[in-house]
């Protein structure tokens, strides 16, 4: 079972902390940081979180307790997301420490920084290992400050920058928000996390504090290493809260085949499917799936792949459908079989059957992506 990247963390998917409530009147309590993560769960994770470092209980609790901390009396029980993952109260401490302790997994199987020698390389481990738990940790906290309008119980408008509540308060997202601005608003608040001194030991090494910042950015591109342990570990706590399975494909290096078809898809997904159309569209997406048009999809993502100079893309759809089906991209069908018959009936009256792809929606949306709104119609499957 250990030998399975995702199945020693200590639970199957995410649920409401125990000590979450409200009072009577709508208001969340504040609580200190102690009172946050008392609950079993969390205090587990610290515990799986301790042991993939290497540093005894005192410079454990000094280095990563402290800002940890820190972090949850910021954040408070505020959810991490409004309708998608971890959408509850307590969600963005749940979040943040499975992000941690999936970091810090991934983060065994490189010796950081890449290229290096052994000597820096060995010099340089707990840095990197401390890099992994505040891009972890972080890289969502600028919700907090953007996604959502708290109020406190004394009628004032609560703002992150300046510092934790101390008082009970209510909250509601922010409508019409820009959902990629929290990445940018994490250099607010992220100082508030990690000491100045923990930043100036991080900021002698320029390679690993260049990744830090740009993760901390949200700007994953230019962010190596450290920002793909951060995606793939964010991706795991969400399809894990969100009952999906994605192990295969966010455990597979950037340079394999089923990472790039993965990407690819992501890609169309946010930038050029037309989706949820009244009438043809290239997909349709549903509160538990998204469904695609087999041919067009397929097709448009073998163009894009080609065009990116990716080889060994299958040139046939029914090799890549077997490819998808093997990579755990797509859902089977009852028969065990990759493509699904099913009807679409749009709230205008427009109705037709398509053959689909059927992709979980948490292989395509992290967490910070919320999810577009569902199809207004129906998918009425045919093959069930």
């Amino acid at each position: 079972m250990r030998s399975r990247m995702l199945a020693w963390i200590p639970f199957i998917r995410a649920a409401p902390a125990d000590n979450a409530q409200r009072n009577a009147d709508g208001f969340v309590p504040y609580m200190s940081a102690d009172e946050l993560l008392a609950t079993p769960r969390r205090q587990l994770l610290l515990e799986n979180i301790w042991h993939r470092t290497s540093v005894n209980r005192d410079q454990f609790n000094k280095l990563y307790l402290a800002p940890i901390k820190r972090y949850a009396e910021i954040v408070q029980q505020l959810p991490a997301s409004e309708n998608h993952h971890h959408a509850y109260l307590g969600g963005m401490i749940d979040h943040g420490l499975e992000i941690i302790a999936y970091a810090l997994k991934l983060r065994q199987s490189f010796v950081l920084p890449v290229g290096s020698t052994p000597e820096v390389q060995s010099a340089q481990s707990e840095a990197w290992s401390a890099a992994v738990v505040f891009a972890a940790l972080l890289h969502d906290i600028g919700k907090v400050a953007v996604d959502v309008k708290v109020q406190l119980r004394s009628g004032d408008i609560w703002r992150a920058w300046d510092g934790p509540m101390k008082e009970d308060y209510r909250f509601q997202y922010v409508k019409g928000r820009q959902y990629k601005l929290h990445g940018a608003a994490a250099g607010l608040l992220y100082t508030q996390v990690i000491p100045s001194e923990v930043m100036n030991w991080l900021s002698q090494y320029p390679e690993l504090w260049g990744a830090l910042l740009y993760v901390l950015a949200g700007q994953f591109e230019h962010s190596g290493v450290l920002g793909d342990i951060v995606v793939r570990s964010d991706q795991a706590s969400v399809a894990h809260e969100l009952g999906g399975n994605p192990d295969r494909a966010v455990a597979a290096p950037r340079n394999t085949l089923q990472r790039q078809l993965l990407d690819g898809l992501r890609y169309l997904m946010k930038n050029e499917l037309k989706l949820n159309q009244p009438e043809a569209s290239d997909g349709w997406i549903t509160a538990d799936a998204i469904w695609l048009v087999s041919k067009t999809v397929s097709d448009r993502l073998r163009a894009h792949l080609l065009s990116q100079g990716i080889e060994g893309v299958p040139d046939r759809n029914s090799t890549l459908f077997n490819v998808f089906q093997d990579n755990g991209l797509i859902v089977a069908n009852p028969a065990g079989k990759a493509i699904w018959d099913a009807e679409i009936l749009s709230p205008t009256g427009w109705k037709n059957t398509f053959t689909f792809l059927r992709v979980s929606p948490s292989l395509i949306w992290s967490a910070g992506e919320d999810r577009p709104e569902p199809f207004g119609g129906s998918v009425q499957v045919l093959n069930e």
